[in-house]
């Protein structure tokens, strides 16, 4: 990312790195593996506990805040515990999206469920993903330590509203720019 675009967008960079500042540093504790806990994150982010939802939104930013990400797993971590958990699609739901140009540059915030501020750039790319047993591929942003959100059916759509389409001598594109960058939603 350039250093006019940093200068420009200084603003909402200074809400995502507020978020990020806040996390416990989990990628410093390094646990064995305590087992396997009777928690899942649904595809619409919810946490489920022993087949109960979690609805205290601060209890479910906390388990957030110590979610880690490692060789294909979910695990809740402290500096001495560490237990495996199921995540359906992708452990953080984007509820909200907003969009700002300035002088002709564009940024997309995301913000999650549990507080998560994210702007789509280089290192918060925005794709699509295809999982087993889905017909359809899902939008995805990475938001912090390989740790990835999906983005609420409202918020795709409402990004698709944002994108352009683009054509090139084999199919039609689209996409949308974020801090100088294009990322595709899809080809036809």
């Amino acid at each position: 990312m350039t250093d006019q675009l940093e200068s420009l967008f200084a603003d909402l960079l200074a809400s995502q790195e507020k978020t990020s500042a806040s996390l416990p540093p989990v990628h410093l504790w390094k646990p064995q593996l305590s087992g396997d806990m009777d928690m899942l994150v649904d595809r619409e982010g919810r946490w489920i506990h022993e087949g109960g939802e979690i609805k205290r939104p601060a209890m479910v930013k906390l388990f957030s805040s110590i979610l880690w990400y490692e060789e294909g797993d979910y695990f809740l971590i402290t500096p001495v515990e560490k237990w495996r958990i199921q995540v359906e699609v992708a452990p953080l739901f984007v509820i909200a999206a907003e969009r700002q140009t300035r002088d002709a540059v564009q940024a997309i915030k995301l913000t999650t469920r549990t507080g998560d501020v994210v702007i789509v750039d280089s290192q918060h790319p925005l794709s699509m993903h295809t999982f087993p047993g889905s017909e359809e591929p899902l939008p995805l942003v990475l938001v912090r330590r390989n740790l990835q959100a999906l983005l609420s059916r409202n918020v795709f759509y409402e990004i698709v509203e944002w994108a352009a389409e683009s054509r090139d001598t084999e199919s039609h594109k689209l996409s949308i720019s974020s801090m100088g960058e294009d990322f595709i939603l899809g080809s036809f």
